[in-house]
Order: C-alpha cells, then structure tokens, then sequence
C-alpha cells in the first residue's frame, strides 16, 4: 500500500472515531434533561429511560475508542484491524437503523439526524477498510 493510501485511510479512522465519540459524550450529557422531557415518571422508568439513553452514548464512544486505539496500537493495515473496522461499521449501521425506526421518528431533531451520523460515521470505517 502506498503511503498515500496509508494516509488516507488513517484520516477517515480518525475522524469517523472522532465523531463517535464526540456523538456519544454528546449523548450522554443531556440525560437529566432527556429523561425530564418525558413528564411524570416511575421512578423505575426513569432509571431505565436514563439506562437505555446513557448506554447508547457509551456504546458510540467504545465504537470509536475501540478503532482509534487499534489503529494507533496495531496500525491499519493487519487483519484484526480490519475485522475491527468492519464490524464496528456493522454496529453502527444496526444502531442507525434501530434509531430511524424508533427515536427519529419524533420531533426531537439531534434523534432525527442521528440515523445519518451513524451511518456516516459507518461509511468512513468502510471505506478506510477498502483503500
């Protein structure tokens, strides 16, 4: 692979891991608010409203930490490198779609773009792993 390539393919690891983690801290930060939106609550629906919310924003951040430190550890160019990239792209394509069937279909505009960072994100993991 040609250095350029090489280069290539690190910038979209970065930044699609960049996002992720940015989308998911970003997720995890409005809970209080999130969970307070929905009105009068269980306390048991709260906690699990607070659950769901804060374990979708965790999950973006392993997804991007998981390629960020296996393509500065290990570099990009081995097979478990790969693997890593495309599952995590899997990943994100399943919670993108999870998300544009349920979430995105309110009101609350960053649910309704979510679906397409994701996805974005996704599609940088991919393509890196093809260069």
């Amino acid at each position: 692979m040609h250095p350029e390539e090489v280069a290539a393919m690190n910038v979209l690891l970065y930044i699609g891991s960049a996002v992720a983690i940015v989308w998911g801290i970003a997720h995890i930060i409005p809970t209080k608010n999130v969970v307070n939106g929905f009105g009068q609550l269980s306390t048991d629906n709260k906690r699990i409203i607070t659950m769901e919310w804060v374990a979708e924003g965790l999950t973006l951040c392993f997804v991007g930490a998981l390629v960020l430190s296996i393509t500065i550890l290990e570099g990009d160019q081995n097979p478990v490198s790969l693997i890593v990239y495309r599952a995590s792209a899997g990943m994100l394509i399943a919670m993108a779609v999870w998300t544009a069937l349920t979430g995105a279909r309110t009101s609350v505009v960053p649910i309704k773009i979510c679906p397409f960072v994701k996805t974005i994100v996704a599609i940088l993991f991919i393509v890196a792993s093809i260069i």
